[in-house]
């Protein structure tokens, strides 16, 4: 189960938002190894200042459209598929909202599964039990 954080300047319409959020989902599921009903993601809207990024560190240039999306995931994947999934998200978000390549940056984190909660106040159980479907 993903959990993903996408930061942006403030501004956009809800239509780009809404793009935004479903060119994610469909990188992520087409590319990393997630099922289609499992979605959870923040939208967080910065203004001119509070979304500090260097133009040209390691790629660029970088206009003010930069996006940053950092994905906690709930087990590893290969370097193929994070390499798959970065240059889908990229063409995915590209046509969906006309994003550049360059403005998009992923920061992927795994997790343990038992330190996940789904609700009700349980912790994700151990392999074996319903945590094989954590993704």
């Amino acid at each position: 189960m993903p959990f993903s954080r996408i930061s942006l300047h403030r501004g956009k319409s809800a239509e780009y938002l809404q793009a935004l959020s479903e060119g994610l989902h469909a990188a992520l599921v087409d590319s990393f190894e997630v099922p289609e009903t499992d979605r959870f993601q923040v939208i967080h809207q910065h203004d001119i200042g509070e979304l500090i990024f260097d133009p040209h560190y390691l790629g660029g240039p970088r206009s003010h459209d930069f996006v940053l999306i950092a994905i906690t995931a709930g087990r590893p994947r290969s370097v193929e598929t994070k390499q798959q999934f970065y240059r889908d998200l990229v063409e995915k978000l590209g046509r969906a909202t006309g994003l550049g390549a360059e403005d998009v940056m992923v920061v992927i984190t795994t997790t343990a599964s038992d330190e996940w909660s789904f609700g009700g106040g349980r912790a994700n159980q151990p392999p074996g039990s319903y945590s094989a479907f954590i993704s």
